[in-house]
């Protein structure tokens, strides 16, 4: 796998790509359907897999989506990537994957069938073990292990929407360098979850994000067309389309996952009545959504104020709730930050992108 900051040399040469079964020469593509289980009548459960290799050398990068399988956004932006895009000059190796989890994908269902596994707590997956961790470790050793850099988009579960964000681990340099280069608003810190793809691919020294993205099983064009614009900026950092430049998203903050941020959560049972949504800014105590018995009492009015000055990243889209159930994801904002996105608001511009 290539240094983080290593250019090719004038002398090198471009690499096949290779994995179990298949070649893809330098200047060469190929849309492959790649076997990596089977079903309960012995048919093979095959996931779609574009390779793009550039006749340029340069760095090796999976896009993936749909380890959940009713995450959809990250499928567009995958295939339009593989199969839209000019790659005549690329330097380098795209390998796109749509569709992760093709039974949960089946199913339209988040985890896979099987025994309700996750398939995105299966990496980098066991040859011996599991029907998930089977599939993940098939998936990881031909598609993921041959590249130097990763992105893997999703978005939220069912019931709820998230603003486009980048989550990431903000201690490792190159993590950064990609977090940063995908240009989006809000970066959340953190190392992820244990058999995660993007930290178990990050701790086998692939350096990798995670791009989450609008709501369960729907295509949101405005959020698609920004996640394309954040792609083409990290393969213009990492030298894969050497003409084009890296995007400034117009301002940024940097959450740490072990602060900054907090889920409102209900406080009691009832009919929600949102007041804002995802993207939005809300000032301490301003009311972010009430919740109500069938009847609209008065006394029995629950009114749901922000703690923080701060960005509504996701929301609550399902508006029935029992005590406990998330209500939104709050995270703060410095006077710095909140300064920068005032002024990109007082433009009366689409800021986000969530159109």
């Amino acid at each position: 796998m290539a240094d983080v900051e290593s250019e090719p040399d004038a002398g090198e040469t471009a690499e096949p790509f290779t994995y179990d079964g298949g070649r893809i020469d330098p200047g060469e593509s190929a849309n492959i359907r790649y076997g990596i289980s089977e079903t309960y009548l012995g048919d093979p459960i095959r996931i779609p897999v574009t390779i793009v290799n550039g006749e340029h050398p340069g760095p090796t990068v999976f896009l993936t989506a749909a380890s959940h399988g009713d995450e959809l956004n990250g499928i567009e932006v995958v295939r339009e990537v593989a199969h839209d895009w000019d790659h005549a000059g690329l330097h380098g190796t795209l390998v796109c994957i749509p569709v992760m989890n093709v039974p949960g994908f089946l199913a339209q269902e988040r985890y896979l069938p099987i025994y309700d596994r996750d398939l995105n707590r299966s990496f980098p997956g066991d040859e011996e073990s599991t029907s998930a961790k089977r599939m993940a470790h098939r998936i990881f050793r031909n598609f993921i292990a041959p590249c130097d850099f990763g992105l893997d988009f999703h978005t939220s579960t069912r019931g709820r929407t998230n603003m486009l964000h980048v989550r990431a681990n903000t201690d490792n340099p190159a993590v950064k360098r990609l977090a940063h280069a995908f240009s989006s608003n809000v970066i959340i810190d953190g190392r992820g979850p244990e058999g995660t793809l993007r930290r178990e691919s990050t701790d086998a020294g692939i350096p990798t994000i995670t791009i989450e993205m609008g709501e369960a099983h729907r295509f949101q064009r405005g959020l698609i067309d920004r996640a394309l614009t954040g792609v083409a900026s990290v393969l213009a950092e990492l030298g894969c389309h050497p003409d084009s430049s890296v995007h400034w998203p117009g301002w940024r903050t940097v959450i740490s996952d072990a602060g900054d941020k907090t889920w409102l959560r209900a406080d009691a049972g009832g009919i929600v009545d949102m007041k804002l949504g995802r993207s939005e800014l809300v000032r301490e105590g301003e009311v972010i959504c009430t919740i109500t018995n069938p009847f609209k009492e008065e006394d029995d009015i629950v009114q749901v104020e922000a703690p923080f000055t701060g960005l509504i990243v996701g929301v609550l889209e399902n508006p029935v709730v029992y005590p406990g159930n998330p209500l939104c994801h709050l995270v703060a904002l410095d006077d710095d930050t909140l300064t920068a996105l005032e002024r990109e608001l007082a433009k009366s511009l689409p800021v986000f992108g969530d159109g």
